[in-house]
């Protein structure tokens, strides 16, 4: 396993000591996070490649079509 220094501000540092406790200390929960960050990535790289197909193969989506979704979940 590897060492990485992080300089942290502060408010980074009242953050991690917050966390620290839930995730077993300050390095895993730092790797957690960067874990979290992979996933969401991951989604949004997902969501991106979703909708180029969706414009690719229906067209661009309108207003029309986002308030019909809105007006559906109630957004």
């Amino acid at each position: 396993m590897s060492t990485t220094t992080v300089r942290l501000d502060d408010d980074d540092e009242a953050i991690l000591d917050m966390l620290a406790p839930e995730y077993g200390g300050r390095s895993s929960a730092i790797r957690q996070a960067l874990r979290n960050l992979a996933a969401d990535r991951k989604r949004q790289d997902a969501l991106r490649s979703f909708l180029a197909e969706w414009d690719a193969e229906e067209g661009p989506i309108d207003e029309g079509d986002i308030a019909a979704v809105a007006d559906r979940y109630g957004l």
